[in-house]
């Protein structure tokens, strides 16, 4: 798929660059660039695109995302307004800016292997999700060595994850020209604005500017699936969703998902996620009960205005001991 090249900068005092925001990023669109990507949202939800795959993200997902493999977090629409605002942290660094020998090192090659696999864009959980985001948020307040050290602890805890889900197939293929780029943001941006609509070929052909029998062809050729499993891909995000939201009914929820009845949305949403909608959402809320128990309070926020990783180093270097996450 053709996507557009996004330049990362830094400012002269850092080499890689880290951003804390509230606002969401919608306006960078379908993009790559040649920077690996780690990104934590801390509040915020939507679609997210990341190579050939489709799915949702939500408050307290973490990503890492491989040089040039082209991504796009669409937000929902609560937080493209002023009243409900996100929370996220994007870290960007080359993998050579450290020296091209750097990763050749062998105390690194977990590191190198992880980087490797991240080309394919990785979901992290698991038990050392916490000491992630810990190193990722102080990295956004973090100054000196301390940020490299810090990015250096999180690249380790990622290379020693156990639960990382592996997000695009092995057999897609994208091209770095941007040439294309504008007709696919358009493809997308239709999509996701009328999927629960039916949209006929006809409507989706003039907004690419293709007639309607290249169209299936053409779209098919760049994404390696149809325009029909694309829509129900974000058609059974959007059910995922609201089946977590849990404010309206199966009836509801099949409707504000675009199915026209529960047998296909039933059919539909098994075939793509592996799971009843039922055992879906328990195996949710399972999940979730799970994360909050192990959720770090961080209590350092509220009494020293420290977050655990800063806390650790620096009581670390008064003991003369390199901080340490378990």
């Amino acid at each position: 798929m053709k996507s557009k090249l996004l330049k990362i900068t830094t400012d002269p005092e850092h080499s890689f660059s880290v951003r804390h925001t509230v606002i969401p990023f919608n306006a960078n669109r379908w993009h790559y660039h040649s920077e690996v990507e780690i990104v934590y949202f801390k509040k915020g939800c939507g679609t997210q695109f990341i190579g050939d795959s489709i799915s949702r993200f939500a408050s307290g997902d973490l990503v890492i995302v491989g040089a040039n493999l082209p991504h796009y977090w669409c937000f929902d629409q609560e937080y493209t307004g002023p009243a409900n605002t996100a929370d996220i942290v994007v870290v960007h660094f080359s993998e050579l800016f450290w020296g091209e020998k750097f990763l050749q090192l062998a105390e690194n090659k977990p590191v190198k292997t992880m980087l490797e696999r991240a080309q394919r864009g990785l979901q992290i959980n698991g038990r050392h999700k916490a000491a992630i985001v810990a190193c990722v948020e102080s990295m956004a307040i973090a100054t000196g060595i301390r940020r490299l050290t810090l990015l250096l602890q999180a690249l380790m805890h990622i290379a020693n994850c156990e639960q990382v889900k592996t997000l695009s197939s092995l057999g897609f293929k994208y091209g770095l020209k941007e040439t294309e780029n504008d007709r696919i943001n358009a493809i997308y941006e239709y999509s996701i604005n009328h999927f629960r609509n039916q949209i006929q070929l006809k409507d989706i052909a003039d907004v690419a500017h293709i007639c309607p029998n290249s169209f299936c062809r053409y779209f098919k050729s760049r994404t390696g699936k149809t325009y029909s499993q694309f829509l129900l891909e974000i058609k059974v995000g959007n059910a995922c969703k609201l089946l977590i939201e849990n404010k309206i009914s199966i009836k509801q929820l099949c409707t504000e998902s675009g199915f026209n009845s529960f047998s296909s949305f039933h059919k539909y949403f098994k075939k793509i996620t592996g799971k009843s909608p039922a055992i879906y959402k328990s195996e949710y809320i399972k999940h979730a009960v799970s994360d909050t128990k192990v959720k770090p309070m961080y209590p350092f926020d509220q009494q020293n205005n420290k977050t655990p990783a800063i806390y650790m180093h620096e009581r670390s270097a008064l003991l003369g001991n390199y901080p340490a996450y378990h």
